[in-house]
């Protein structure tokens, strides 16, 4: 038996036919939006990125563009699952609205973190930047688990990976005390 304040998928109706399948692209296409957003930023990124000391298990600058497409994919698959979902209670309408909020608020400090590390270079602030976004991407997580588990599921990789960036962050920017 489901928490009181979670939604059983099996006995709530969900948003289903073509207009759900405009709101997966619409959902899509915001996360695209955000990396899209960043990816202004970071279009010099590879000469950057590449000229930075970085510790010995860092990726190759070529990697990031394919693991971030994939997870704005998966983002976008999240909030959609999330949206399609018909609460049962106004407290758990209030979860899903909350967790839809986060969604959009996480997008904004994702794209804002490659604005702080590339174009404007500011280690620290993008430090902090990034630890924020990894805070809100949990409590985002939570708030699809309570709705959604399988949205939730669907942000863990992006979880793991902001983790792992995090890390990064803080390791290049402790290297590079003259260039961020």
């Amino acid at each position: 038996m489901a928490h009181h304040d979670e939604v059983e998928p099996r006995t709530t109706a969900a948003r289903d036919g073509p207009s759900s399948w405009l709101a997966l692209l619409g959902w899509l296409a915001l996360a695209a939006a955000a990396g899209a957003i960043g990816g202004i930023a970071s279009r010099d990124a590879g000469d950057f990125y590449g000229a930075l000391a970085k510790p010995s298990w860092a990726p190759p600058g070529w990697l990031f563009g394919p693991v971030w497409s994939a997870l704005y994919v998966l983002m976008g698959i999240a909030a959609w699952l999330v949206w399609r979902a018909r609460p049962a209670t106004p407290a758990n309408r209030a979860i899903r609205r909350r967790g839809l909020a986060l969604f959009v608020g996480q997008l904004g400090l994702n794209a804002l973190w490659t604005w702080l590390f590339f174009a404007w270079r500011q280690g620290a602030v993008a430090f902090a930047g990034i630890v924020l976004l990894w805070l809100v991407v949990v409590v985002t997580t939570w708030h699809f688990g309570r709705v959604r588990p399988l949205a939730a599921w669907c942000l863990v990789p992006y979880l793991g990976w902001v983790g792992f960036a995090t890390a990064l962050t803080w390791a290049v920017w402790q290297r590079n005390p003259g260039q961020l």
